[in-house]
């Protein structure tokens, strides 16, 4: 028996797919496949589904965390791709956190939450 998993996808939800797919092409996640309904999206080897899903509530409490290697270089090019001007969202500022990493927070068109962060190296233990 191979219980060798593959990968986990989150299904990401949509208020407006093709608003939605825009804002993910504008920040250089590719598209290779949609129907009108639901999409796959992609960044280098991370990946998600956009689904055509609005249910109140459901989009403002939901969250995705992509780590990179460096979030200042993920800022400087999510601050230079203009989506907060051509599509009303706000980005954050990076900050350290407690929880060992650096990150910012980049809402989606629909309302859902993005943490872009990277590791940042933990004190040695005393």
């Amino acid at each position: 028996m191979n219980l060798q998993t593959v990968e986990i996808k989150a299904f990401v939800p949509a208020r407006e797919l093709q608003r939605s797919l825009d804002f993910y092409r504008a920040l250089g996640f590719e598209v290779p496949w949609s129907d009108g309904e639901l999409a796959y999206l992609h960044h280098g080897d991370c990946s998600f589904l956009l689904q055509a899903f609005d249910a109140p509530g459901f989009a403002a409490n939901y969250q995705m965390h992509l780590l990179v290697e460096d979030v200042g270089a993920w800022h400087a090019m999510v601050l230079a791709s203009g989506v907060a001007e051509r599509f009303g969202v706000d980005v954050g500022t990076p900050e350290d956190r407690p929880w060992a990493m650096r990150d910012f927070t980049l809402f989606d068109p629909g309302g859902v939450l993005w943490r872009i962060a990277q590791n940042l190296p933990r004190p040695a233990a005393a």
